[in-house]
């Protein structure tokens, strides 16, 4: 079980059948007591300032290998991207691969303008048309430009200012053709570019 400070709490339990690791539920209390919760994005981001690596360590050891290393990329956007893989499983190869995806797919809510998450419509697009459709579905052009470019990203932690900007200039052919030309894309050189497009 993972806690924190805030009031938010993970509670993992066996495995489920068919499953390739344990459920993971989210719960908020309130009073006394612990309430399954659907936390937003604000929440999470809370959540997971408030953990550092001691808090992290027992939780982990529950969770396989591949998913943990997944998560050990992440920092400030941990708890989101837990959140990610649980509600989604299948995608993890694909977010393995292309780790900056996983911001665009935490923040689907906000992107989209939806008033609640569609975890379950996001799978259902990956197994229908894989990761291309999921792309489309977030707004992002569904091509094979799109992942390198996102797989060129430094950081996994995309800061949630740059998600729309960054997602507008995917469309964009001479900041695509720009993008393509880093071989890594960091936080300073992303924000350059937005603050390019705004202009």
């Amino acid at each position: 079980m993972l806690r924190s400070p805030c009031p938010l709490v993970v509670a993992q339990r066996r495995a489920l059948p068919g499953h390739p690791w344990p459920e993971v539920r989210f719960e908020r209390r309130y009073g006394d007591e612990w309430i399954p919760s659907s936390p937003a994005e604000d929440v999470l981001a809370s959540a997971a300032q408030a953990l550092g690596p001691l808090n992290w360590r027992p939780f982990l050891e529950f969770v396989p290998a591949e998913a943990r290393s997944f998560l050990a990329q992440f920092s400030f956007a941990r708890m989101e991207a837990l959140q990610v893989i649980a509600r989604c499983p299948a995608l993890l190869p694909e977010l393995a691969e292309t780790p900056a995806l996983t911001a665009f797919v935490a923040a689907h809510v906000s992107l989209r303008g939806t008033p609640t998450p569609g975890w379950e419509e996001i799978n259902a697009v990956y197994e229908r048309s894989g990761i291309f459709g999921v792309l489309e579905w977030l707004g992002l052009p569904a091509s094979r430009q799109t992942l390198a470019i996102l797989r060129n990203i430094e950081e996994p932690d995309v800061p949630k200012r740059f998600l729309e900007p960054l997602r507008t200039m995917l469309w964009e052919p001479r900041t695509i053709f720009a993008l393509q030309r880093l071989p890594a894309i960091t936080d300073r050189q992303l924000a350059r570019h937005c603050h390019a497009l705004a202009a």
